[in-house]
């Protein structure tokens, strides 16, 4: 009996993202694996379709990793396709998209699932008619730092939660003297680009099946380096955002903080770092580790700025163990959705979920052009 196996057309795939996480770690590698393991012990396997714009890359890949079929026409592929995937620019996003649910496709996406709310609303509305299983990126839930945390909040850890405080970044080279970590587009609002857009969509779905949904928020959101220069090295104006710092109101009466910037220098023991503080302990859960102080270990320091500090308030924490075996994030997320793809139910991080993410960028940027605190309402 021939195992069952579905078409998976990834466009966008030459993009670092597209490449690295969605089709080396996750598509590939459940290929490899033998196919998504469902719940009754059988598998479905994997079938990548490779799609793009520079045919030459797309047939270097699949040469490198043994895919028999690429297109620089998605469309066309989409006829052999079961499920549609993009990780094209954010601008590029939209219209394919919206081709791949009028052939009814389902339908999985990088975030932002488009540039503007009332876009992302219509694909939502648009999706939900068609009956099809809808989903977008939301991987920093998938995280092992992130579901330990998980894990300490379920468990009554915490006590009640006061706040939240995120630290997230790192220096992206200008990209003159050394080349830049991210591609140029990222920098420019005329392609999608900037950090709000960006990290907002992630803060909303991590604040918001974490600790509750955002109620309002006040943001500052900056370009502090003016000039960067793109892959061919030429000079360009940076007109998007590299940083932005906020403050979210959420339902629970939790206050969070977090600090988005690639304009920005690490001291801190990953690129992303949340510090929860709750009535009776708190944590600091980062990409993998997560460590905490229970209110009864909880030390009691001394303000004294006469005498240098002598505590080791960093041994003072202690370590969250595994307790399991994490996959990579993206991957996790891939084997969850192709289940609700066969399973024909609906994916819990939909257009919807993302829809949410783009009514807090958009906030953060009114709140910041605009010098004010900006209340959302729920999505209907």
């Amino acid at each position: 009996m021939n195992q069952p196996s579905i078409g998976v057309l990834l466009n966008g795939v030459t993009g670092r993202m597209g490449y690295r996480q969605h089709l080396l770690r996750s598509v590939l590698s459940i290929r490899d694996q033998g196919g998504v393991a469902l719940p009754d012990g059988s598998r479905v396997q994997l079938e990548p379709i490779l799609a793009g714009r520079n045919a030459a890359k797309l047939k270097d890949l699949a040469d490198r990793h043994d895919v028999t079929a690429w297109t620089t026409d998605p469309e066309s592929a989409l006829a052999d396709a079961g499920i549609y995937f993009d990780a094209q620019l954010t601008s590029a996003r939209e219209p394919s998209v919206r081709a791949a649910i009028a052939a009814g496709k389902h339908v999985y996406a990088e975030k932002p699932l488009a540039e503007k709310l009332t876009s992302a609303l219509e694909l939502a509305g648009l999706a939900r008619d068609a009956g099809i299983c809808h989903g977008v990126v939301h991987d920093k839930l998938f995280l092992p730092g992130l579901r330990k945390l998980r894990r300490l909040i379920d468990g009554g850890f915490f006590g009640r939660v006061l706040s939240v405080r995120g630290e997230f970044g790192y220096w992206v080279f200008e990209g003159d003297w050394q080349e830049a970590q991210r591609p140029s587009w990222n920098y420019r609002a005329e392609d999608g680009g900037g950090i709000v857009l960006d990290m907002f969509c992630h803060w909303n779905y991590v604040l918001e099946n974490l600790f509750g949904r955002v109620e309002a928020v006040t943001a500052k959101a900056t370009t502090h380096i003016p000039r960067r220069w793109d892959e061919q090295g030429d000079a360009y104006a940076a007109t998007a955002d590299d940083a932005a710092y906020g403050i979210f109101e959420l339902e629970s009466g939790v206050v969070a903080q977090i600090n988005s910037s690639w304009s920005t220098r690490v001291f801190r023991d990953e690129l992303v770092e949340f510090q929860v503080d709750g009535t009776e302990g708190s944590a600091v859960a980062g990409l993998r580790r997560c460590r905490v102080q229970h209110r009864s270990a909880t030390p009691k320091p001394v303000w004294n700025p006469d005498l240098p500090a002598t505590e080791p308030f960093r041994d003072q924490w202690q370590e969250v163990p595994d307790n399991a075996e994490f996959d990579n994030g993206f991957k996790a997320q891939w084997e969850e959705f192709v289940r609700d793809v066969v399973a024909g139910r609906q994916h819990r991080y939909d257009f919807y979920s993302a829809a949410r993410g783009l009514q807090l960028a958009e906030a953060g940027l009114t709140s910041s052009a605009e010098g004010r605190r900006v209340e959302l309402k729920p999505l209907t």
